[in-house]
């Protein structure tokens, strides 16, 4: 991977209009999309970091989700040329929602397009969304995985409200439940009763694929 630090720490302390240059110059330099984009995540990672610690605060959380979704808007051309042989059929259907109580977006907007990136029909349905609405569009679109999002704690009984709900239809053989989150681990996943749980974009994606491969 090349040398990111200069766009890492860019990101980190909120330069945005330097962030937007260097990553068109890591572009024109060579450096592949998926390596940019991954600097992102792990910058936007070191940005919960300061404010779980109380560094930086709501304004910088928007901030980082406004400069990631730009930095997204250069990079997802390239990226969709770089898996153009990997995305010639869709390898399944994935329902994305941040469940209800949360109004968390950004790791759920990455994840969403990360995983169209890499072929998957995916609903994303918003924040904010009921157990039961969540079910019933699962049902709709004939979901094989529903990924429930979440930054807080109290995301946690929504989501195990969710596999009890597809346990009470006799879904839950037929979907797969992925969690994500900061806050997630394998202690909320035992506690919710999901399939599986991400801090992490890409490791999620990887996941789903080798669930619908």
């Amino acid at each position: 991977m090349a040398d990111l630090k200069n766009l890492f720490e860019a990101i980190v302390e909120m330069q945005e209009e330097s962030a937007l240059e260097l990553t068109n110059k890591h572009l024109d330099d060579g450096t592949p999309a998926m390596d940019i984009f991954e600097c992102y995540q792990d910058a936007l990672g070191e940005v919960g970091k300061r404010f779980e610690k109380q560094i930086y605060f709501i304004p910088e959380l928007i901030m980082s989700g406004e400069m990631m979704k730009a930095g997204i808007d250069i990079l997802k051309p390239h990226m969709v040329e770089d898996s153009k042989e990997e995305t010639q059929k869709k390898a399944g259907r994935v329902l994305i929602a941040t469940v209800e109580g949360d109004i968390h977006d950004i790791g759920k907007n990455i994840v969403t397009t990360l995983m169209e990136l890499n072929g998957l029909d995916v609903k994303d349905i918003g924040v904010d969304v009921p157990v039961d609405t969540i079910i019933d569009e699962a049902i709709a679109f004939d979901a094989q995985v529903i990924g429930l999002s979440g930054l807080l704690t109290l995301a946690f009984d929504p989501m195990k409200q969710v596999v009890e709900k597809l346990k009470e239809r006799g879904l839950r053989d037929k979907i797969k439940v992925m969690i994500g989150g900061g806050q997630m681990d394998d202690h909320v996943c035992e506690h919710v009763g999901a399939d599986a749980f991400t801090t992490d974009a890409v490791e999620g994606v990887n996941v789903v694929k080798g669930w619908l491969s």
